[in-house]
């Protein structure tokens, strides 16, 4: 796994004093992503999953993955966030919490904004007042890339948003409200993290919100059409899930205290076009998949709620954080494809 100084001295400090953490949405992408991580790591960990975006199968390959002796660290609850109580139990056994659990994507919010007003809006405040109440050291959450809205400047930087463009992108930026009042008001240290088109392995293709390239894979991998909506020169900062996970934990153990009450951009800094993503994709299953056969893509109207472009400053992450942008999207792809195939050609 890539690294830097930095990673290796928090790393070395938990493996000598082990913290308990709480990851919700512990069955879902990013959230396996971060309980694998902290499991390895040699901590103990608690999950939290209702399993509207997670996935059984999620839990059984982390399980496979990091050894029965360290699967002894992990206590998973089925359970939702929009219950005050099973967030106020689980908060009080935990010095750090990782907040991932949501109900994500700009067409769902569009087609049932309650449903995600209820997640992302309610059951984030009951696990941020829970977490106030027990005392937790840390919380740190996800926000979007989203909150930018209709702010064409590019790159992004976190000062400067625009005016929300969906249901989703409003609860996303509530959240960050929250987080800074709740820091600012009550002394909590809260720290948000605006995603940018995070991927990688264990990113579900199924359902009509799924994640493009997942998607767009299992399309490739079964013969059938690639959807691309618009002219497929709208643009993504495409961030690989180790860098993410690398950012929870840089969040989780900074300690610099001026990182409170603020959100950080999680991406590479860099903008990759739908159009220049098929190109890889093909690239890649073509090199990798015997008889594999390029194909066109086929071009829908835009999505209502969709940005255009999409590209994040990161300056403020490194600089405070001490973040580093250790992969780029084809070193992603290149070290997800394997998983990619094996799981998805299958389906």
């Amino acid at each position: 796994m890539r690294t830097t100084p930095l990673l290796e001295k928090h790393f070395s400090a938990l493996k000598s004093r082990p913290r308990r953490w709480l990851v919700t949405g512990a069955a879902g992408f990013i959230g396996s992503h971060l309980v694998e991580e902290l499991l390895l790591l040699g901590q103990h960990v608690c999950g939290l999953d209702n399993f509207a975006n997670g996935y059984q199968r999620n839990l059984d390959e982390l399980k496979i993955s990091v050894g029965p002796e360290a699967w002894k660290r992990f206590d998973f609850t089925e359970g939702d966030i929009c219950d005050l109580k099973t967030c106020e139990k689980l908060a009080s056994k935990a010095d750090v919490i990782l907040h991932q659990a949501a109900l994500g994507s700009v067409p769902r919010s569009i087609a049932n904004p309650i449903a995600s007003n209820a997640a992302n809006v309610t059951g984030f405040l009951n696990m941020l007042t829970a977490a106030k109440d027990a005392g937790v050291k840390r919380f740190v959450f996800a926000s979007s890339s989203s909150v930018y809205g209709d702010n064409t400047d590019l790159p992004k930087v976190e000062e400067r948003t625009g005016n929300p463009l969906s249901p989703y992108a409003v609860t996303k930026a509530t959240n960050e409200l929250y987080g800074r009042v709740f820091a600012s008001t009550y002394g909590m240290s809260v720290i948000g993290l605006r995603y940018f088109n995070v991927f990688g392995s264990r990113q579900s293709p199924n359902g009509p919100y799924a994640a493009v390239i997942p998607k767009w894979v299992e399309a490739l991998l079964h013969g059938r059409p690639v959807e691309i909506f618009g002219d497929g020169e709208t643009s993504r900062d495409f961030c690989y899930v180790k860098n993410a996970a690398h950012m929870n934990l840089l969040a989780a153990l900074t300690e610099r205290t001026e990182a409170s009450g603020r959100v950080f951009n999680t991406a590479c800094d860099h903008k990759t076009s739908l159009n220049q993503l098929f190109g890889f994709l093909q690239d890649r299953l073509a090199a990798k998949v015997p008889g594999f056969v390029k194909q066109k893509a086929s071009y829908l109207p835009p999505r209502a709620g969709d940005i255009a472009h999409s590209q994040a400053a990161i300056g403020s992450a490194q600089e405070i954080l001490g973040y580093e942008a250790l992969y780029q999207i084809t070193d992603g792809l290149d070290e997800a494809l394997g998983w990619y195939v094996n799981s998805l050609a299958r389906k």
